[in-house]
């Protein structure tokens, strides 16, 4: 095994936050915008150990998916569509059952608002912080999938 010298460990810097929370998601960010600032704050998110930190992401992260979940029923804008059109069909980053987009937000909203409740042990909230950051991951990659396919 070889060790690598080089690498260093570069601490989390908490300042990080405080933008994220500080900087409203834009009320016309479209869906791919909406579905990077969420994945974005799902990773301070998973990151933080201070309790007042945690809730406002989580308020944010909150906002960030209902708008998310609202983009879903609406027609997605040319540029979108200009990105999601598939020269060949590519291997989905989630399962068959899950292709509904919807679906997905639907079960990341859940899970932040059990989380945002703070009623359950703290093992359970890191676990379930951990199944929301991997599926909130999941889906920014999912909407941005090729799916359309060219005339």
């Amino acid at each position: 095994m070889t060790t690598l010298s080089n690498l260093t460990y570069i601490p989390f810097d908490e300042s990080v936050f405080h933008p994220l929370i500080a900087l409203p998601l834009p009320a016309d960010a479209d869906l791919f915008e909406t579905a990077d600032h969420c994945a974005a704050l799902v990773i301070v998110l998973i990151e933080t150990d201070d309790p007042a930190t945690y809730t406002a992401i989580c308020e944010r992260l909150l906002h960030g998916l209902r708008h998310l979940r609202e983009l879903c029923d609406a027609d997605l804008p040319p540029h979108l569509i200009a990105q999601l059109i598939a020269g060949e069909k590519i291997t989905s980053c989630v399962p068959e059952c899950w292709q509904e987009t919807a679906l997905q937000v639907d079960y990341a909203l859940a899970l932040t608002q059990a989380l945002l409740a703070g009623t359950l042990p703290p093992g359970v909230t890191k676990e379930l912080t951990g199944l929301l950051h991997d599926m909130v991951w999941l889906l920014a990659d999912f909407v941005k999938e090729p799916y359309i396919t060219a005339h």
